[in-house]
């Protein structure tokens, strides 16, 4: 991993404030954040990007989304809506804003080409980093702020969604802290 600047050390920090994150391993973190555009531009793609944090935020978001609908509503819902319901909160279509309201594309680090294209503002690359910082701070800190996400998602227009909108609802009543799975 590439040295940190302090300018960039405070970004990264402000970043973690502002969504109460306790990180200490900024390195970690700020490859959450590098786009493998920037990589293969760089140095030819040699693993300094997010792609391996983005696999595991991935599968530690749909684990503990599995864990808090298996939790909150397998007793009211079959096995079948369930999985419809976690396929919804791990889309990009619901990640995407979700890392915008974060301020995940002011911390983007791309490549050229892909900034120009605007990268920043693509849905996938939002939701991709989105996983990534996942990834990152349960590598970090070995538990997740998916209470945040729930609570930045918790508006759903379609009727298929209302489900879920009932769960995060009822859910953050509950929840006075803003970590939903800890070990």
């Amino acid at each position: 991993m590439e040295k940190i600047s302090a300018e960039r050390k405070k970004q990264l920090q402000d970043f973690c404030r502002k969504l109460d994150l306790k990180i200490k391993n900024l390195e970690l973190l700020d490859l959450a954040f590098h786009h493998c555009s920037y990589s293969n531009e760089m140095n030819g793609g040699k693993y300094n990007n997010n792609e391996r944090l983005e696999f595991l935020g991935d599968s530690v978001l749909g684990l503990a989304t599995a864990d808090f609908l298996y939790k909150d509503m397998s007793s009211n819902h079959a096995e079948g809506d369930l999985a419809k319901i976690k396929s919804v909160v791990v889309s990009e279509k619901s990640l995407a804003p979700v890392a915008l309201s974060f301020g995940i594309d002011k911390m983007l680090v791309m490549g050229r080409g892909e900034e120009m294209s605007g990268g920043r503002t693509k849905p996938a690359i939002l939701a991709d980093c989105m996983e990534a910082v996942i990834g990152a701070y349960f590598r970090l800190v070995k538990h997740l702020f998916l209470s945040l996400l729930f609570q930045k998602y918790a508006k759903f227009r379609k009727p298929e969604e209302r489900i879920l909108n009932l769960c995060f609802r009822n859910y953050i009543r509950r929840k006075k802290n803003h970590v939903l799975y800890t070990n």
